[in-house]
């Protein structure tokens, strides 16, 4: 079972959570001695893209729940601000509304950074990090430019899902070789309008949301962060190895694990692979 729970976030902004595995006990408290686990979601992204990959294998374990951040899936939308402060503040607000602290945080990308600046400045609400694909360098204004014409380049409005689909795993001319489980992970953040399926957020709000990332490196949070952190990267992904390695450095209490045959989306991608990465970490937490 999946509950949905609307808790406020920074500067009144209201987000949507989904507690996976949520029946009786969530309520009752049944559950309330599993410890707490929140998934966060890429940029673009929303909190149904964990549901078969992650978190229904994590579900018997943890308190699992995955939010829709700001200008994502069913939360609000506002005009801003997408700072890294706002989406920061939001996790603190969701971790402390919901009751989840000390949790676990599992972050893809964007969620991964938003993940470890939460662990760096409340060490107390945070036991562990898994972040997947998530870069501590800088974007530069060529990345930030390569974004845009990216976002350009999108056929809108897609006639069906399966057009969005191959569009995303087979024709998207950023793809070096086709990827199913990519095309998946659009299909989830696609809306029905009378003329065809366009994206549930807006690219002006997520090329503000990668501001931060064209003019500022994000190494000084790693080492502030103390509890330990799995570092995930697809060998094919965004994240290259000695970046990665690197931030397993950075990290007082580092980890690193790398899924092979994906790219940079490796929860949907390759799920067995990402499963066979983190579980393991997961399961030495608190020993």
């Amino acid at each position: 079972m999946v509950r949905q729970i609307d808790v406020m976030g920074a500067d009144g902004v209201r987000l949507t959570a989904w507690e996976f595995g949520a029946g009786r006990g969530a309520t009752d408290g049944g559950r309330r001695d599993r410890p707490g686990l929140l998934l966060l979601h890429d940029l673009m992204g929303r909190a149904s893209t964990w549901a078969d990959n992650t978190a229904r294998w994590l579900a018997p374990r943890f308190r699992t729940v995955a939010v829709d951040q700001r200008g994502h899936g069913h939360s609000e939308k506002p005009a801003g601000p997408y700072d890294r402060g706002s989406y920061v503040a939001d996790v603190e607000a969701v971790v402390e509304a919901l009751g989840l602290a000390p949790a676990v945080l599992v972050g893809h990308a964007m969620g991964g950074l938003t993940a470890w600046q939460l662990a760096a400045r409340r060490p107390d609400l945070v036991r562990g990090l898994v972040v997947s694909e998530t870069k501590a360098s800088t974007l530069g204004e060529d990345g930030q430019r390569r974004w845009l014409d990216w976002f350009k380049s999108w056929p809108l409005p897609f006639d069906s899902l399966d057009a969005v689909r191959r569009w995303f795993s087979e024709d998207d001319p950023t793809l070096e070789r086709p990827s199913p489980g990519r095309g998946d992970y659009f299909v989830e953040v696609m809306e029905e309008r009378a003329d065809g399926y366009w994206p549930e957020f807006s690219f002006d709000h997520m090329m503000l949301s990668l501001e931060p990332w064209a003019f500022e490196s994000h190494w000084d949070d790693l080492a502030l962060v103390h509890c330990p952190t799995l570092v995930v990267r697809g060998l094919d992904g965004a994240l290259g190895r000695a970046e990665a390695q690197e931030m397993v450095r950075a990290l007082p209490d580092g980890h690193y694990a790398e899924v092979p045959d994906c790219g940079h989306i490796v929860h949907c991608e390759r799920p067995e692979g990402w499963r066979q990465a983190v579980e393991p970490f997961l399961a030495g937490l608190g020993r």
